[in-house]
């Protein structure tokens, strides 16, 4: 894929490997995090379901990316995860395809999303498991949050980008 141009360039791939293009999600609020099912941050699944629940029907799309690049605690398949996410949390937003989102198979999106906004100090790469990204409804990336940053707390900014 070339260097995309804008957040509406990515198309990664859904949990079944087909292309995600994120096309479709112009002119809405999204809430992008690398996600682990054996993370001590796991349960924040339950606040981000309540996040896309509360806010969905105005605008807001969270977006999950599987990781096992921190402490191998992502070790299932694609299909695995999407099962425990629906069993364990009643996840109803998007969980795609398993993901590097540091060295030298990063994906396309965290590339572009760490190119974008550095962390704390300027720190480019992701420091564990459920840091998120908030990118407005014109396609900027506008927040970076660490892990320890709970779903709840973000309610404030999606609703004043939404």
């Amino acid at each position: 894929m070339s260097t995309p141009t804008s957040f509406y360039d990515l198309a990664p791939s859904d949990a079944k490997g087909q292309p995600f293009d994120f096309h479709q999600f112009e002119g809405k609020v999204v809430v992008i995090v690398n996600v682990a099912s054996k993370c001590g941050f796991t349960p924040q699944y339950k606040g981000l379901e309540e996040l896309y629940q509360k806010y969905h029907d105005k605008g807001l799309e969270i977006i999950g990316f599987p990781c096992n690049q921190f402490g191998h605690q992502e070790p299932g398949t694609d299909e695995e995860i999407a099962s425990f996410c629906t069993l364990n949390y009643g996840v109803t937003f998007p969980v795609l395809k398993k993901v590097d989102v540091n060295g030298d198979h990063t994906d396309p999106v965290y590339k572009y999303l760490k190119s974008k906004k550095a962390g704390l100090l300027g720190f480019k790469g992701i420091k564990w498991n459920f840091e998120k990204f908030i990118i407005d409804r014109k396609g900027e990336v506008v927040s970076r949050f660490s892990s320890v940053t709970t779903p709840e707390s973000l309610a404030a900014e999606v609703e004043k980008l939404l």
